[in-house]
């Protein structure tokens, strides 16, 4: 199973782009670009595991939440339907 599979490219179309690129930016650029394209992935790992965990958060104070009422019910709401 080829590894780029799910972007519809074969292995003489990556070859392709990389030369274009390669054109385009220069090999004296390359070594700078795929660090910077390294660590913006890095910050949006980063931003996604912090979601994540704000989220678990979030999910553990509303499962520890108890009703200020003692006794009352859960309202029932009708639903609507229009």
């Amino acid at each position: 199973m080829d590894h780029f599979a799910f972007l519809d490219l074969s292995s003489p179309d990556l070859l392709i782009i990389l030369a274009i690129v390669l054109l385009l930016f220069g090999s004296k650029k390359l070594p700078q670009l795929s660090k910077s394209i390294g660590q913006s992935a890095k910050e949006l790992r980063k931003g996604f595991s912090d979601i994540q965990e704000a989220h678990g958060e979030l999910k553990q104070q509303v499962s520890q939440t108890t009703n200020p009422v003692s006794g009352a019910k859960p309202v029932e709401r009708p639903i609507i339907q229009g």
